[in-house]
């Protein structure tokens, strides 16, 4: 075996994400297991550069991992020419600018959503990094979820017939930092720092749509902030400028209709933080994070409106737990190893800056719609 080492420099791992899911789950991860085999008797041994603002928290990271490398500068890092791949994972609103600066020093790209602030943003990246000839990644996490894996499982097997509908519901109360520390930081409500939670979450509906029913054609959506006033990590009130919870409605290509509630002002009544139920002629489900229920059309029971009496069935009983028939790795890790996979052997991969720029025009139509009061048509998008 011959051992490769990729060097990465991975911005914003001081964040929750970052440093949870992209720096314990995924890279560290690889470590731990030996590093990633591409099976030609190559191992790839990822060595993460942690660059961020505070040196002083990177520095104490990197000792509690047992890692070398740390940096403020990032202008220097990207100038290192053993730096193989750049990571982004910071706050919205300073991600397209480092985007840049590392299409431009010819490193491969790996980024976290929303790609930019607006579709221009977004799609100049991606030709950018075409032009660059780089190779180019977007986090598209969630259709490495168990629960989305069973799901796509289904539709492939043609469990669900015709499918007619895909209805959504995600969220949860985020507090608002009076009298119990929130769990998001304060930007995520100031639409000034890239705040919102349709830039948030309508890339995330972007592509699991797009991958799994069929492509968004249209969208009408309605936002609201619901919480006016929030305490930021210092105590302090600040007025909540961007959108905690919007009610979007998506056409999608070959008929089926989308409708995904999302919120950060909902207490959860549902198995799990995101569940989709889709019912087509043959079948339904409904998935969560890990879970897949289902109730086929030969097994579907008749329930009769009558107000007048307690309902006599559990309907929850009545359905069928999908089992795993696999296991399932870290979504995270799992899309980092294609990646990685894909800059060093060549494998395939579509999930790149295009298909994250997809993510930034739903978001940005969404919000339109939702400030014109109107449904509006999603046209596709090429380089």
């Amino acid at each position: 075996m011959t051992r490769k080492t990729v060097r990465i420099a991975m911005n914003g791992v001081t964040g929750r994400m970052g440093y949870r899911q992209h720096l314990v789950r995924s890279i560290l991860a690889l470590r731990e297991q030996g590093g990633l085999d591409l099976g030609d008797g190559t191992v790839l041994w990822p060595e993460p550069i942690l660059v961020g603002r505070r040196e002083h928290a990177l520095r104490a990271m990197a000792e509690q991992h047992g890692l070398e490398h740390v940096s403020t500068d990032l202008d220097a890092v990207l100038a290192d020419e053993t730096v193989d791949i750049y990571f982004d994972s910071q706050v919205t609103s300073a991600r397209e600018e480092a985007l840049k600066k590392a299409i431009a020093a010819g490193k491969h790209i790996y980024t976290e959503k929303p790609t930019a602030t607006g579709l221009a943003g977004a799609l100049d990246l991606a030709r950018l990094a075409d032009e660059a000839g780089i190779k180019h990644g977007v986090v598209q996490d969630k259709l490495f979820l168990p629960g989305l894996l069973k799901l796509k499982r289904l539709i492939d097997g043609g469990f669900f017939g015709r499918i007619l509908s895909v209805r959504g519901e995600f969220g949860y109360w985020v507090f608002e930092g009076d009298w119990q520390d929130a769990q998001r930081p304060s930007w995520n409500y100031r639409a000034e720092d890239g705040g919102g939670i349709v830039v948030d979450m309508f890339p995330h509906w972007e592509y699991v749509l797009h991958e799994l029913f069929g492509r968004v054609k249209s969208v009408q959506a309605l936002t609201a902030t619901h919480i006016p006033q929030r305490w930021d990590e210092n105590g302090k009130p600040y007025d909540a400028t961007a959108d905690d919870a919007a009610y979007g409605v998506f056409e999608l290509e070959g008929g089926a209709i989308a409708q995904i509630n999302s919120s950060w002002a909902v207490r959860v009544n549902r198995d799990e933080l995101v569940e989709f139920q889709v019912d087509g002629t043959e079948g339904s489900a409904v998935a969560g994070l890990r879970n897949c229920r289902v109730q086929h059309r030969s097994a579907t029971p008749k329930p009769v409106w009558n107000p007048d009496i307690p309902a006599t069935e559990v309907f929850r009983d009545q359905w069928q737990e999908v089992p795993d028939n696999a296991e399932f790795d870290n979504g995270f890790k799992a899309q980092w190893e294609l990646f990685l996979r894909h800059v060093y052997a060549d494998a395939p991969y579509h999930w790149d800056l295009l298909a994250g720029a997809r993510g930034v025009q739903l978001a940005e139509l969404g919000l339109a719609s939702s400030a014109e009061g109107r449904r509006i048509d999603v046209p596709e998008i090429s380089l």
